[in-house]
């Protein structure tokens, strides 16, 4: 009995101690994927987060805090698939300076005609003042980081 008792024991500590320790990681976890990573829009968030081109369709007027990059894309597109990664890193290490905004174009149908895209990635940059400009095709991340400091940062 007494055998039996000290196993329950000892099992319970041991349990105890592992459930504390994976608390433990899954903090260390949250805290590791705080980092804003790309955001997916729908046209009803891009007209409030972005621009509202409905309201008023001759005036680019940016609604955003923070610069932004927007990624037109399709899931069956492979250049499409490859710049994914890239602007998931970038939107980790430009954390609070820029947003990435993602936008399926078979989704988003509408929003992708609005904005004449006709070939997938296209990357419209968006600076907080003046006109956006717009970047076809996949890039490797160097050219992306160039674009974000002296489109969107001005630096």
């Amino acid at each position: 009995m007494k055998r039996l008792s000290m196993l329950l024991f000892l099992t319970a500590f041991i349990f105890t101690g592992c459930s504390a320790q994976s608390a433990g990681k899954d903090k260390e976890t949250i805290k590791t994927k705080n980092k804003m990573g790309t955001i997916h829009l729908t046209k009803e968030e891009f007209l409030k987060k972005v621009a509202n081109y409905e309201t008023n369709p001759q005036e680019w007027k940016y609604l955003g805090d923070k610069p932004c990059i927007i990624d037109f894309y399709a899931d069956w597109c492979g250049p499409c698939k490859a710049v994914a990664p890239i602007m998931e890193e970038l939107a980790k290490e430009y954390d609070g300076q820029i947003y990435i905004y993602k936008i399926d174009t078979e989704a988003e149908q509408e929003l992708a005609a609005a904005f004449g895209i006709r070939s997938i990635p296209s990357i419209l940059f968006v600076p907080m003042e003046g006109k956006p400009q717009m970047s076809m095709g996949a890039m490797p991340k160097d050219q992306f980081v160039k674009a974000i400091n002296e489109i969107l940062l001005k630096k």
